[in-house]
């Protein structure tokens, strides 16, 4: 017994050390990149895996579409990089491929689709998540999802803190033996704070008015407690802004309640808590395929689907029937973030006409439905026709 808890223990300390090196990393925090001083800004194209290559075509017609200009100038370029597939990653036996994430650096920003992350029983490696591999090398420290119920009044931005939480040692747990297995929560200020400034310079930007923090703090008392007293700190340099907090459970249960939501407008979460919360809310919003996330650093971003890679669909043939919005919006939301928001402005305004007043194309996923192409050429079609007054 006392050999296995040595052994755990000398683990537990390579893996602190590990995190002095980060904090100090974010405590030098880099410049953060100008987009409208760059002679042209090069968008990676990751189609990922299943239906994400399909939804990844028509999510790059829309681009070439509202960035049409910007493309002939050499203003912008879209470049694909290839070798995330799970065929290559499960050949070469790494995760994030290093050759591919060195052509992956050399992009300003990324559009990705779904990818494949193994697990226990479907037969490959047990790889470690590329998306969380993508999101630490990159350091994009904040997942923006917005979420937007018209008829219920419901306008809300979620700042997740991508880095830290139960995520950043995901495969680093100890099995101390064969009755024992130790995983991790981690929660650094530095990285609390600077999750906690995203959300406050977005809703002072965007003349909100309210920033709520959600936990479980009165379980997970010093990781999740320090969450807040971080957000309250940071909170301090903002007076105009409310602050107030929920409970994960509760906020996961009573999302819709108007007594229980009222005043929320930006939501900063922790990792885990993030993650689970925006994909209820996505549901409520219309299903994960309506939803996207901006993953924002100081250098890169990257703008992906919230969902998955659809198994089901593919293997039964229906993976060019998948509903492509996702993967649109978050081409919206890249736009936004390289300096062009009246083209999100135009796509936002396509795509309130193309799925909820006018829907003349429908994408149920059926083959009696609209294909993916189908809809994006409807979507195009209502593009031209805003753009051209």
């Amino acid at each position: 017994m006392e050999e296995e808890i040595r052994a755990a223990q000398e683990k537990f300390g390579e893996l602190i050390r590990g995190e002095y090196d980060r904090i100090e990393r974010m405590k030098a925090e880099e410049e953060i990149t100008d987009f409208s001083k760059l002679d042209k800004i090069i968008i990676g194209i990751l189609p990922g895996d299943g239906i994400g290559p399909i939804i990844m075509k028509q999510a790059v017609r829309v681009a070439e579409e509202l960035l049409k200009e910007e493309i002939a100038s050499g203003k912008a370029e879209l470049r694909r990089i290839e070798g995330m597939t799970i065929e290559n990653r499960v050949e070469k036996m790494e995760s994030l491929p290093q050759d591919v994430f060195e052509e992956i650096k050399k992009c300003h920003v990324l559009v990705k689709g779904p990818m494949v992350t193994p697990r226990a029983g479907d037969g490959l490696p047990n790889l470690v998540s590329a998306n969380s591999l993508l999101r630490r090398g990159l350091d994009l420290f904040a997942a923006v999802r917005p979420i937007r119920i018209p008829d219920k009044g419901i306008d809300w931005t979620f700042f997740r803190e991508n880095i830290e939480g139960e995520y950043i040692w995901g495969n680093k747990g100890i099995q101390v033996n064969e009755d024992l297995a130790v995983d991790f929560k981690v929660q650094t200020r530095q990285g609390s704070e600077r999750i906690a400034r995203a959300a406050f310079e977005f809703a002072r930007k965007n003349g909100k008015k309210n920033v709520t923090v959600v936990t479980k703090a009165n379980i997970v008392k010093l990781a999740d407690g320090n969450f807040i007293k971080a957000v309250r700190k940071v909170g301090e340099e903002y007076p105009e802004i409310e602050i107030q907090e929920r409970l994960v459970d509760a906020m996961c249960a009573k999302m819709m309640d108007p007594e229980f939501n009222k005043g929320i407008e930006v939501v900063v979460l922790p990792n885990l808590y993030g993650d689970i919360v925006t994909d209820v809310a996505a549901e409520h919003q219309g299903g994960l395929g309506t939803a996207c996330s901006s993953n924002i650093g100081n250098r890169y971003a990257l703008f992906e689907a919230i969902h998955g890679t659809a198994p089901y669909l593919m293997s039964h043939g229906r993976g060019e029937y998948a509903d492509p919005c996702s993967l649109i919006r978050a081409v919206g939301q890249m736009l936004c973030h390289i300096g062009y928001g009246d083209r999100n402005e135009i796509l936002d305004q396509a795509l309130d006409i193309c799925t909820v007043t006018e829907r003349k194309v429908r994408v149920t996923t059926f083959p009696e439905d609209a294909s993916a192409e189908e809809f994006t050429d409807y979507l195009l079609d209502t593009i031209r026709k805003i753009k051209e007054g």
